[in-house]
């Protein structure tokens, strides 16, 4: 296999390089889609994070209500830890297990992790950054997904900075044009990764 690290800020334009990716034959290991995952009914990230945030975050039907979440832990350094303490270790347990059962696989592994600069991952063999000026990445939040701009920009403050995440880059991604212009650079970047020796 060869195992990719994908990441990008908020709003950067990252699950579109993702199903990109996927389209043009890459597995895709999604952290956030394992995270919705883990925290489904009956799940026991799901009874703990109840335990720790009480039932008020949930909806009537038992599923996570994820802004009422937010709305508590985003203002709560302390809570926030708590959180991810119940959520982090399961989730790359997860991502550790779709990855070793890939091992011996000729396949293009993308881990698409939205804090991959801030946790890091070992046996990467390169990883591509989305990349996005943090304004046009807020215009979009807005526009596109309903963010406020206050929310949107408290987001992308808690995350790595642009610089940061390009300094990690092996393939930096411009997201600042037209959807066909990130067509053009995932099919260039797809033919280089196919082309790469895997380990």
């Amino acid at each position: 296999m060869l195992l990719i690290g994908l990441t990008g800020g908020i709003g950067s334009g990252k699950s579109t390089v993702s199903a990109g990716l996927a389209r043009r034959g890459a597995v895709i290991v999604d952290a956030d889609a394992i995270v919705h995952e883990l925290q489904t009914p009956g799940q026991p990230v799901l009874a703990e994070m109840v335990e720790l945030l009480g039932d008020e975050v949930l909806h009537p039907d038992g599923t996570l209500d994820r802004a009422a979440v937010a709305a508590r832990v985003f203002a709560d350094q302390g809570l926030l830890a708590s959180l991810g303490a119940i959520v982090h270790p399961r989730v790359r347990d997860e991502i550790t297990r779709r990855v070793l059962n890939e091992a011996e696989s000729d396949h293009v592994i993308i881990l698409d992790i939205p804090l991959l600069a801030e946790s890091g991952w070992e046996g990467i063999v390169g990883t591509i950054v989305v990349d996005l000026d943090p304004e046009i990445a807020v215009a979009r939040l807005v526009e596109q997904r309903g963010f406020t701009a206050e929310d949107a920009r408290a987001r992308l403050a808690r995350q790595a900075t642009r610089e940061e995440r390009a300094a990690s880059a092996t393939w930096l991604l411009d997201n600042a044009g037209a959807p066909a212009d990130l067509e053009s650079q995932i099919d260039d970047l797809w033919a280089e990764l196919i082309v790469t020796p895997h380990q």
